[in-house]
């Protein structure tokens, strides 16, 4: 028989600036890489969508830049994982998406001239 466990005294979570949240995962995002390519996966333009609430969940809508990539089963965890350490994060949610497909115009500027394109 398990005891109903007492609820804690005070009130719950600070609320969060979801905008806040939300350049904060973006910073976190362009400090991770693809490790076959030297430019952060926000760059490359792998990620479509980086959505926070008040209450501090997360979720990015992301791909990859081929379903073949070596990094398939690694780089959405690696990047859940990073998302998680950020202060005031509750919950994070990646979906790894593949319409529409990544190309290279999704790329930054910055990201072109990097790789000389």
């Amino acid at each position: 028989m398990n005891e109903a466990q007492p609820m804690p005294d005070g009130p719950g979570p600070e609320p969060v600036d979801p905008e806040e949240l939300e350049q904060r995962v973006i910073e976190v995002l362009k400090d991770t890489f693809d490790p076959e390519i030297p430019v952060n996966i926000y760059d490359l333009g792998m990620v479509y969508n980086v959505e926070a609430d008040a209450s501090g969940n997360v979720e990015v809508r992301m791909t990859l830049t081929s379903p073949a990539c070596p990094v398939a089963a690694s780089l959405p965890g690696e990047v859940e994982a990073r998302i998680r350490e950020i202060d005031s994060v509750r919950s994070v949610t990646v979906n790894l998406v593949w319409d529409p497909p990544w190309d290279k115009d999704m790329m930054s500027m910055a990201a072109r001239l990097t790789l000389g394109l």
